[in-house]
């Protein structure tokens, strides 16, 4: 199997220029590649960009094992599939959180709806307060629609499975795969209610059969 060495090596960095780009210090990546620390998802998200790979992929490394006795030795971490128990990068409680997808939006169409892309474009640790929520996500604004309240490049942090209460940030897909990032009014018989405030304060409807999903959004990052 890989090793973060060599994907280290692969991409032209030595332990103290990826540590720079990660935010931490040589001594840790060293720990890394020779396995005294675990790959926990924190560790992984941090890496996966300036190595030029997936966090995934980071979690599914082949550690080396320590020179130690073998009582002590490290085994390889398994590959993520929905949650990886791993040691928090400060060596306390355990963590039992997998990474969470970011999605995107582009423009498209002579109507100029944003539409989802395919697939996540990467990868983020999940906040505390989503740790136990079902699938949840982040999303980039974009578009100036909902200004001030949300502005383009901020994070949002979605929770698919949360019902929206009025007033509530909500992301709507519709059917032919637009996404809107709106104000939540009310949910009718017929069809959902939602506010925009640019270019203009104002309420409008998506009839339920255009409707696909309704996500309320629980938090927001910024850029």
């Amino acid at each position: 199997m890989t090793t973060m060495r060599e994907l280290r090596q692969a991409a032209g960095l030595s332990q103290e220029k990826l540590a720079e780009l990660a935010g931490t210090s040589q001594p840790q990546i060293n720990k890394l590649e020779t396995g005294q620390r675990k790959m926990t998802v924190d560790w992984a998200v941090k890496l996966a960009q300036p190595l030029g790979v997936e966090p995934t992929a980071l979690l599914g490394l082949d550690a080396p094992a320590v020179a130690a006795t073998p009582r002590t030795a490290r085994k390889p971490v398994p590959a993520l599939l929905r949650t990886v128990a791993a040691p928090a990068i400060d060596g306390s409680a355990a963590s039992q959180i997998a990474p969470m997808p970011v999605r995107a939006a582009a423009r498209g169409g002579v109507d100029q709806e944003m539409f989802l892309e395919d697939g996540p474009i990467d990868w983020i640790a999940r906040p505390d307060y989503l740790k136990n929520a079902r699938d949840p996500y982040a999303m980039y604004v974009v578009g100036e629609s909902m200004m001030p309240r949300f502005r383009p490049a901020q994070l949002l942090h979605v929770n698919p499975h949360k019902p929206p209460a009025p007033g509530a940030g909500v992301v709507v897909v519709k059917r032919n795969k637009a996404v809107l990032v709106k104000e939540f009014v009310r949910r009718g018989p017929d069809a959902v209610t939602l506010r925009e405030y640019q270019p203009a304060d104002r309420e409008f409807a998506v009839a339920l059969e255009d409707l696909d999903t309704l996500h309320t959004v629980v938090g927001l990052q910024e850029p």
